[in-house]
């Protein structure tokens, strides 16, 4: 088998159950031809760089999987086919991929998004210490003392 990743761009008008239904389609071709997918991540509504059959925006899907070249040709022709499918884009990742090199890609991806996910919840901590530093009175104080001197300076140079 060999690795590959298929990125494909649907209509925005279909709804929540054509977008599910589409997705589970293609992948059900891949595992019928004993093929196994790594990862699907649905990037969801985009806007899309230019206008395509009359659309400005699409639902971008993306797709990471092993399976026989036969399988990509039946994909190809089922996009084709679908007119709710606007663009559809599969590249070749590896020549050769084997059982032990699909679970290290599995491992690999949930590590990206474990981290991923560690780094939004440290920025969401961060901004929420920041929020609360700024709504402490005591600040306020001190800002308002550092302004007195320069009114009296500023009384002074009047005189």
């Amino acid at each position: 088998m060999r690795h590959y990743e298929t990125t494909y761009i649907l209509r925005p008008n279909l709804g929540e159950e054509q977008f599910t239904e589409i997705i589970e389609r293609t992948n059900a071709i891949v595992q019928d031809d004993k093929g196994s997918i790594i990862d699907i991540d649905r990037w969801g509504m985009k806007r899309l760089a230019y206008e395509i059959k009359k659309e400005t925006q699409g639902y971008y899907v993306y797709m990471s999987y092993a399976a026989p070249g036969s399988t990509i040709q039946e994909i190809e022709r089922i996009f084709r086919i679908d007119d709710r499918v606007l663009r559809y884009l599969t590249v070749k990742l590896a020549e050769e991929i084997d059982a032990e090199g699909i679970d290290q890609e599995k491992e690999r991806i949930a590590a990206v998004a474990a981290a991923k996910a560690a780094e939004a919840e440290e920025l969401a901590k961060q901004n929420e210490e920041a929020n609360d530093e700024g709504d402490k009175p005591e600040e306020k104080a001190v800002s308002e003392e550092s302004d007195a001197p320069k009114q009296e300076q500023q009384d002074d140079a009047a005189e």
